[in-house]
């Protein structure tokens, strides 16, 4: 969502990661939410598919904005003023993992509560740091021990400090920012502002969203996809891990202070994430994918073109990873990359890769690429940005692509 959450809840034991081979579905407890398996099934009209699902099924659907009238009452929502306020806290640190799930408990962080206690971190075990971006209005806290926007008050909790230590933390990048001007993008940085243009300058965008009422951003890109209108983000800027769904979710690509929307703004009608993600929140599976709406009766890849996406690559190698990181030294109105190597979790909690990247909330959801060309701007997404490890600042992880995420993808592009 729009910036990472804050304060570092520094202990909580990590939650044994399923395997990308889960099966079944999910109904969806919410108006508007429903389990849907692969569209083999889907279009067969194969009840039992339906009911139980393919081997790689399990992915839970949200209907967003789909008439004219929804659509139009988001783009009025997001007004300059709000775009403006929405500021990134790290509300995944507000979480205890294994416990509430996911973003579960956001609503209590942005309302001062305090998430429930935790026995503390298992022997040997990182605590973890949220990568997601979620913004939320002026005034809200900021992470802990890392500069807050104009008007935050410290970290969220009651009375201005968090009762508990969280599982995840606040992207906080320590360097500042690259020089802007290099003779040609980098192969090696862990924060670039990205000036060469390109495709990737038009395909990866701000996500603006709301969830329990405040308003936050994510990052997220378009993928080539049959109905030409899905985009690829984290799953924590479309569901709250086992909690709710985010509303008034707008994509703006190409997104820049001098021209805020310069190819349009494209509202979400329909929105996936997998099942494992929607019950638990669980890191292998924070990938979301949204079907968006037209904007002026045009697809977005039809204005801004798309990516490739992968599944089941091969691990390693070389990437180019992308967002809009808004929490200091980063404000959210530039595109930052970084690239370098990629590298499996050190910790063995996920399946997740790490790239060597000092960007900050805000940049949750942004794509990955590999096979990235630098003149052309064009790559094959692999992954995303999704979280940090709190003792690890200079590392973002992202999901592995398997074949639940594949499933998920062709849903969303059927949709």
């Amino acid at each position: 969502m729009a910036g990472l959450i804050g304060p570092a809840l520094a202990g909580a034991a990590p939650v044994r990661q399923q395997a990308d081979t889960q099966a079944g579905t999910q109904t969806g407890a919410q108006t508007g939410t429903q389990a849907v398996v692969s569209a083999s099934f889907a279009e067969r009209g194969d009840l039992h598919g339906v009911l139980h699902g393919d081997l790689h099924g399990d992915i839970v659907e949200h209907v967003a904005a789909r008439t004219a009238s929804d659509q139009r009452r988001v783009l009025a929502y997001w007004t300059p003023e709000r775009m403006a306020k929405a500021l990134p806290i790290d509300v995944l640190g507000l979480v205890e993992r294994g416990l509430t799930g996911g973003l579960s408990g956001i609503t209590k962080g942005l309302t001062g509560s305090a998430a429930p206690a935790n026995s503390g971190p298992a022997s040997g075990a990182p605590a973890r740091g949220a990568a997601g971006p979620l913004s939320g209005p002026a005034g809200a806290s900021g992470p802990a021990g890392a500069s807050s926007p104009a008007g935050a008050s410290g970290p969220a909790g009651a009375g201005g400090e968090s009762a508990v230590p969280s599982p995840r933390e606040l992207m906080a990048a320590a360097r500042p920012l690259a020089p802007a001007r290099p003779a040609k993008p980098a192969t090696s940085t862990v924060g670039s502002r990205w000036i060469t243009g390109g495709q990737v300058a038009r395909t990866t965008g701000r996500v603006f969203l709301t969830v329990a009422g405040a308003d936050f951003v994510c990052s997220a890109s378009t993928v080539k996809s049959a109905n030409r209108d899905v985009v690829v983000t984290a799953g924590h800027c479309v569901k709250d891990g086992s909690g709710e769904w985010a509303a008034n979710w707008t994509f703006v690509p190409g997104y820049d202070t001098a021209h805020e929307h310069p190819y349009g703004q494209y509202t979400a009608r329909r929105m996936f994430v997998a099942g494992p993600w929607s019950r638990s929140g669980d890191d292998n599976y924070d990938v979301g994918m949204v079907a968006l709406a037209t904007s002026r009766g045009r697809h977005v890849t039809d204005v801004v073109g798309a990516q490739s996406i992968a599944f089941n690559t091969g691990r390693g190698g070389q990437a180019f990873g992308f967002g809009y990181p808004a929490d200091p030294p980063y404000d959210g109105s530039h595109l930052v990359y970084c690239a370098g190597r990629l590298k499996n979790d050190p910790h063995g909690q996920t399946r997740d890769q790490g790239l060597g990247c000092d960007m900050t909330a805000g940049a949750s959801g942004g794509p990955w690429m590999t096979s990235f060309d630098t003149a052309t701007g064009r790559g094959t997404i692999t992954s995303l940005s999704s979280f940090k490890y709190s003792d690890d600042h200079r590392t973002m992880y992202g999901p592995y692509f398997g074949d639940t995420i594949k499933s998920l993808f062709r849903t969303a592009e059927r949709a």
